[in-house]
């Protein structure tokens, strides 16, 4: 039996201001437990909240990133509900006029499995709301006991809700993904996900196609986009499996288990009407003029989708390229700086670098690419050398893993290390003649037809000069000398 999966996600992306949404409380990382839980965190009486126009400014940009309508007016309400780390009883939020209103973000999709090639899809974001988030319970600090933890209370979060647009988990995780990218890409999160500044919420329901919506269950925090895979994987065939055994899906909110793989639900999913949200009565309306959004726009950087178009239609790179180089702003800065340099006639050679050997060595190292060792201008000094032809790709190896372990300077490493090319064409030809010489019996094979020799006589010629033989000058002189 056919079935269609059904996935819209909630993300939850902590804002980059040094203080609370609604206090001056600071939102510093790691610190000792509610020592940064202010009076407006703890709900004393008579505190009265206070909106951080920081947090404002980033849900706009957000906003604006995405194309979504932005609000002239917007209202913040109370969301009531009762958990040990929630000293209110209900929550600051937004619910029926939310600051960002409908807007859509392009995704790239890598299938995780088969032979499905790459494809684009269209995703659109419902709303984008500022509200601030609870506290954290701490289970087993003492024996027993359950503590409780309000440094993180009154953080500021917008949450991204998007349409039910996805329809696996590779899209799920490629929506994910470009949102963590953008956050960071334009500065409102710094998206650490182990610290929790970037959680998401997986609602996913199964259908016969044409059929209705299914009844959908909500896997909470997930801070993995591993984990996600895996838990809408599970999650989805356990709803099929749950269907065509008889059963029947109830509306939960449930959680995912990474040491066994499987989710498990944890409350009854709860509808808007249950948390009885009212306007806050002690903030006024959000008014965002013309004025201040023309600034927030002002302050936007080209984004991803822009950058990757730039980097195909004026540098002729290929789509792949482009989205590799725009996995974050920082790889797009750094070979953007690599092309300024080196020029535009070699931005393939740019791309291949970072996309390929410097990417690869970051992966080994487990490093973000903000923590790249080399510099840009020590990667065009490198790369100068290869395309003025004065070092070989191997020698630029070379080149690169000294300035990744060591550093230091292109040239300098170059010129301590002998990595040369040797381009003068009678070295050359003598070098060829040598190994013709030695190699008659394999040179009356090649010219009897057996082409494939050549890569034989290469390969002596590099070992011969050390490597350092210009690779063009020398198939040029090997095809003259041994056609004879």
């Amino acid at each position: 039996m056919q079935w269609e999966i059904v996935i819209g996600l909630e993300v939850h992306t902590q804002l980059s201001t040094n203080t609370k949404i609604f206090s001056g409380a600071s939102t510093t990382y790691g610190a000792e437990p509610n020592t940064q839980a202010d009076a407006v965190s703890i709900a004393l009486p008579g505190v009265l909240p206070v909106l951080n126009k920081g947090a404002v400014e980033r849900a706009i940009k957000f906003g604006l990133a995405v194309g979504a309508h932005i609000a002239p007016r917007s209202v913040f309400a109370r969301k009531n509900y009762f958990y040990p780390d929630l000293p209110k009883g209900y929550q600051i939020s937004q619910f029926d006029l939310p600051v960002v209103g409908m807007g859509a973000i392009t995704i790239q999709v890598e299938p995780l499995s088969g032979n499905a090639k790459p494809y684009e899809k269209l995703v659109r974001i419902t709303r984008a709301h500022l509200e601030e988030d609870a506290g954290k319970s701490v289970h087993g600090a003492s024996q027993g006991m359950t503590g409780i933890d309000l440094n993180r209370a009154g953080t500021p979060l917008l949450e991204i809700v998007s349409e039910p647009d996805m329809s696996s988990a590779a899209e799920a995780v490629a929506y994910a993904k470009t949102l963590h990218n953008l956050v960071r890409w334009i500065g409102i999160s710094d998206g650490n996900m182990q610290e929790g500044s970037f959680r998401c919420d997986v609602n996913v329901s199964v259908r016969k196609p044409g059929e209705a919506l299914g009844t959908r269950r909500e896997i909470k925090n997930l801070n993995s986009f591993k984990y996600m895979q895996q838990a809408i994987d599970y999650e989805v065939q356990w709803q099929i499996d749950t269907i065509e055994n008889g059963g029947k899906i109830h509306q939960a909110t449930i959680l995912f288990n990474p040491d066994t793989g499987e989710t498990r639900a944890m409350r009854s999913k709860e509808d808007a009407h249950d948390y009885r949200y009212f306007p806050d009565p002690d903030l006024l309306p959000l008014d965002i003029s013309p004025e201040m959004l023309a600034a927030m726009r002002a302050t936007l950087p080209e984004l991803p989708e822009a950058r990757r178009a730039r980097y195909v239609n004026e540098l002729g790179l290929s789509a792949y390229d482009a989205v590799s180089l725009t996995a974050s702003r920082e790889m797009a800065d750094f070979f953007d700086a690599c092309v300024a340099a080196v020029g535009v006639n070699n931005a393939k050679l740019c791309a291949n670098w970072l996309s390929g050997e410097l990417s690869a060595q970051l992966n080994r190292d487990g490093l973000e690419m903000a923590h790249c060792p080399v510099s840009p201008q020590q990667m065009v000094g490198m790369l100068s050398r290869v395309a003025d032809n004065t070092i070989s790709n191997s020698g630029a190896k070379e080149v690169f893993r000294t300035l990744w372990s060591e550093g230091g300077d292109a040239d300098v490493i170059i010129e301590e290390k002998g990595l040369k090319q040797v381009s003068d064409s009678g070295a050359i030809e003598a070098l060829v003649d040598e190994i013709i010489a030695a190699n008659v019996d394999k040179v009356a094979e090649y010219r009897s037809g057996k082409d494939k020799l050549f890569g034989f006589f290469v390969g002596l010629a590099m070992k011969a000069s050390k490597g350092r033989a210009n690779p063009a000058q020398l198939n040029e002189v090997l095809l003259k000398k041994l056609a004879g």
